[in-house]
């Protein structure tokens, strides 16, 4: 580029001297004066300005236009209207923009209403006119003797938008039903009208199937004749009609049957799946050849010794023990029979079209499912063809994991227990606690005054594609460990997996009498049977007498954050501090209520995924909650991180970059907290909560006498981005709030979530690993790193890219999971909403400093030496100390505290704090330009 460059360069000053040749002629000949100039100059071209200067000829007059203006004026007038009309438009378009979504979907239904009626009048009766004419030669010509079922398709599309405006997924599909439908059936219409062509005549082509239906047949009549387009248009209709109804081509019988059943033509068969165990034995079959011999054998004798139990009996006895219940895996044992409930979940849910990633399924799916789960729990059996996609209000605000409905399943427990055919139950392991009702909703706080806020929709994230459960590359990671096992005479076999979207867990039951350490010694072999270094063994899986391994997924899958914040919005759960966070090894989506967490350390090496989770937790939080709700401190010293987030209404204060402020920041919070407490012991609350709920209801109100207005106090959350920076500068004070905060703010409604992608003992040191309970640790560079963070292995084991461990408060193992993402568009679309609801409005008392600074004579008189080598010593040194002053220059006590006095008022060092040595403001690099302002100098 640069050679293109220098050589246009090169010939457009060629050509400039050449031009100045030629216009500088005449004015050589009237100044022979000047003859020797041009020796001086190397590059004439430089020359060409003041040359032209002289050589410019006055510009000639413009001639006279031949329209007298007329032909300016008109356009004039043209450009202004066209302009006019265009801004009109825009406005118009920039309006609609603002529409809730669900008028724009009923605008859009009630059109394609209109427009069925227009064609309806058009094609159903004479209508005179433009329109008529038009409708005649768009629809008539384009559908032909078919033109009057078009208002009933356009009709029948507006219906299904006012009906289901929900289901918005489905629209792509019936379009391109219909398309293939309407092409199919107007191509057959066609040929059976003799095929005429265009060289007949517009009625002969409106008579048969119209333009659609000759630009069908047509060419396939050329290429292969009558004989063989019909039974391909035949198809091309049969394949457009199960598209429309969802009717894939094995389910055509079922689907008939059901039609009958409808129409009272055929009797309705029981409920006993005898239309389906074919199908799933011949999977259970495929499963059991896949398996060594030996596993089958102990799979039927454990299956021919399944006893026969009381189902209330084990009831009774399981919920007198009060334990955690067994969570079943979300993948179907492999030698297990399914019984006649299981196939009716399985064939509804088929039936029903796939369901998305932790959307609740439909009413079907749910009402054959809820009687079903109870009773999986109890035996350690899963529900196969619809996941728990159902979370309670505690479920999801505790540690995020999936929990099943106990109130609805109360009351489908019943049924004879000893026609099935699944595992032994487990007595061990209780049902679920029977409940009530639903939990207590959260304590929502309202915004003040009259102001309206509405929260983002969830349209402004993206959806995801359904999650897979199982692919061909889970299959052969199946086969290499079945063969390492034989290969080592091990006795143990694969009896599941559960997919999650970035690795897979295999579960590896052992057989009698082989240790749990034949399993571990293997992990070298097995990483080299599934070809990958990042293998982790579990044992056991926590609630599960088998051993799990972790293997990464070839084909990863990405977490979209609006799937996450959908299921939660599904559960009705609202609290304002739940989070997502992203989805588990089990295909479950993990969300955490920073309320009950109630602070979290996030850390992890760079690149591993600690941005994106930040970016996914302040954008749950301004999803879901209002500035009422929630109010933020966010630090960012990286000064790049956070800036999307610049003027939120959420905001306390502007995000802070600076580390010393930042310590500030966190010294404001601890005051904060303390002013809560006052409150919550003066009128004799003891949480945040209870505090709010009393002052909205007016049983809270302030002492006589007092001009105070009780108010609500809204959560505080405070996001660190970058913890070392701030170690770094403030180590002590930075420790002694954020210790202070972490053991005291949980009550007073104070949350803290500090990241750091240096997680050594220096940074996060031990007052705060004890005081910071839940920890995400992301992929680290070495085992002391994850020691670090979650006292125990295996955060070094992780693949990155949001690959993390995720260790809730009272859990003994963490939970793998897939960190959810969020692009910066949809960060973006979000935070423009929350800014054209509502202005930030600022504390100035955030980043102001706590301590009052002496009032120190800073005259330093006959002082200057001392002072100098005082700050010298100090600033090498490190160590801000009287006593170290006294003995190193030898001075009294006095003398050395004055210096020390004179060092604090130049920001040298820090206060005093007791006997205690002073800290040093100043890094040993900035000594010179100190002792230059010292002096009186100007800094270098």
């Amino acid at each position: 580029m640069a050679s293109r460059t220098s050589g246009k360069g090169s010939q457009g000053t060629a050509g400039t001297a050449k031009r100045v040749g030629r216009t500088s002629g005449p004015a050589k000949k009237a100044a022979p004066a000047k003859k020797t100039a041009p020796k001086k100059s190397a590059a004439p071209a430089k020359k060409a300005p003041a040359k032209k200067a002289v050589a410019k000829k006055p510009a000639p007059k413009p001639a006279p236009s031949p329209t007298g203006g007329i032909y300016r004026l008109v356009r004039a007038v043209w450009l202004g209207a066209a302009h006019g009309v265009g801004a009109l438009f825009r406005s118009i378009g920039r309006g609609a923009k603002g529409l809730d979504p669900a008028h724009r979907k009923d605008g859009l239904a009630l059109l394609l209403l209109g427009l069925a009626l227009i064609v309806a009048a058009g094609t159903w009766s004479n209508l005179q006119g433009p329109v008529g004419d038009l409708v005649e030669m768009l629809v008539t010509g384009a559908f032909g003797r078919l033109d009057l079922l078009a208002p009933i398709l356009l009709g029948a599309m507006a219906v299904r938008l006012i009906l289901y405006p929900e289901r918005p997924d489905a629209n792509g599909r019936i379009v391109i039903g219909l398309s293939a439908l309407v092409i199919g059936v107007l191509g057959q219409v066609h040929i059976a009208c003799g095929s005429p062509g265009r060289d007949e005549g517009t009625e002969a082509m409106q008579d048969a199937g119209g333009l659609i239906g000759w630009a069908t047949s047509k060419p396939l009549i050329f290429m292969m004749g009558e004989v063989l387009a019909v039974p391909l248009l035949v198809l091309l209709t049969v394949f457009g009609l199960l598209v429309v109804t969802a009717t894939p081509v094995n389910a055509i019988p079922q689907r008939l049957r059901q039609l009958g059943v409808r129409l009272g033509i055929v009797e309705p068969e029981p409920e006993t799946g005898e239309g389906y165990e074919d199908d799933d034995e011949r999977y259970d079959e495929q499963w059991r050849e896949a398996l060594p011999e030996r596993t089958r054998r102990r799979g039927a004798r454990r299956t021919d010794a399944d006893p026969v139990y009381d189902h209330d009996q084990a009831e009774a006895e399981a919920l007198t023990k009060r334990r955690r219940p067994r969570r079943p895996s979300a993948q179907p044992a492999m030698n297990r029979p399914l019984d006649a409930v299981d196939v009716a979940a399985a064939a509804a849910a088929a039936l029903d079209g796939a369901v998305l990633n932790g959307m609740p399924p439909s009413p079907i799916v749910a009402d054959l499912t809820q009687g079903v789960s109870v009773d999986r729990e109890r035996t350690g059996t899963p529900v196969p063809g619809a996941r728990e996609a159902e979370r309670d209000g505690a479920g999801t605000s505790g540690t995020g994991r999936r929990a099943d409905r106990s109130d609805d399943a109360d009351g489908a427990t019943g049924g004879d227990a000893s026609g099935r055919s699944g595992a032994v139950p487990d007595l061990t392991k209780p049902a679920p606690e029977r409940s009530e009702g639903l939990p207590a909703r959260a304590e929502q706080l309202q915004l003040s005054g009259d102001i309206t806020y509405s929260l983002p929709s969830l349209d402004l994230l993206e959806r995801g594609g359904p999650g897979k459960t199982r692919s061909a590359a889970n299959d052969v990671v199946v086969a290499s460990l079945t063969n390492v096992f034989s290969e080592f005479k091990v006795d143990a076999a694969v009896t599941g997996f559960t997919r999650g979207p970035t690795v897979t867990r295999y579960e590896i039951e052992l057989g009698p009498a082989v240790k749990v350490e034949k399993i571990t010694a293997l992990a070298k072999n097995i990483a080299y049977a599934v070809a990958s270094p990042d293998v982790r063994i579990i044992s056991p899986i926590p609630g599960k007498s088998a051993v799990g391994i972790e293997i990464p997924n070839s084909d990863r899958e990405m977490v979209n954050l609006g799937d996450v914040l959908r299921l939660a919005d599904a559960a009705e759960d609202d609290h304002p501090m739940l989070v997502a966070l992203g989805k588990n090894v089990e295909g479950g989506y993990e969300m955490a209520n920073l309320a009950k967490m109630p602070h979290v350390l996030v850390a992890g090496a760079t690149g591993s995924g600690k941005s994106s989770c930040i970016n996914c937790l302040i954008t749950s939080i301004m999803v879901r909650a209002t500035p009422d709700d929630v109010r933020m401190v966010l630090v960012d010293p990286k000064r790049v991180e956070l800036t999307a987030y610049e003027g939120i209404p959420h905001l306390i204060t502007p995000i802070i970059t600076n580390p010393k402020k930042a310590a500030e920041a966190l010294q404001w919070v601890v005051r904060e907290m303390d002013l809560r407490y006052d409150d919550l012991a003066n009128f004799g609350y003891r949480h945040i909560d209870d505090f709010n709920h009393a002052v909205r209801n007016g049983k809270c109100k302030a002492p006589e006498g007092s001009e105070r207005e009780l108010s609500p106090y809204p959560y505080l959350l405070v996001i660190v981005d970058e913890l070392a920076d701030l170690m770094m500068v403030a180590p002590r004070d930075v420790e002694d709030s954020i210790v202070r905060i972490t053991q005291l703010a949980r009550a007073a409604g104070i949350h803290l979530v500090l990241a750091t992608q240096r997680p050594s003992v220096d940074v996060v040191t031990g007052l705060i690993k004890a005081n910071v309970p839940s920890r995400l640790a992301f992929a680290t560079s070495s085992l002391a790193d994850s020691r670090v963070i979650l006292d125990q292995p295996g955060a070094e084991k992780l693949i990155g890219k949001g690959d993390g461990l995720f260790l809730p408060m009272g859990a003994n193992k963490p939970t793998r999971m897939q960190g959810a993402f969020v692009t910066e568009d949809e960060v973006a679309a979000v935070v423009q909403h929350c800014k054209d609801q509502m202005a930030p409005v600022f504390r100035d008392d955030v980043v102001v400093g706590t301590k009052q600074k002496k009032e120190i004579d800073e005259d330093i008189g006959d002082d200057l030496d001392l002072l100098c080598q005082a700050a010298e010593l100090v600033v090498s040194t490190q160590f801000g100390s009287t006593s170290m002053l006294q003995r190193k220059l030898r001075v009294g006590f006095a003398k050395a505290g004055r210096l020390m006095d004179l060092m604090e008022s130049r920001n040298i060092v820090g206060p005093s704090e007791g006997s205690k040595a002073r800290d040093v403001m100043v890094k040993p690099e900035e000594l010179d330009g100190v002792l230059a302002v010292i002096r009186g100098e100007s800094a270098p």
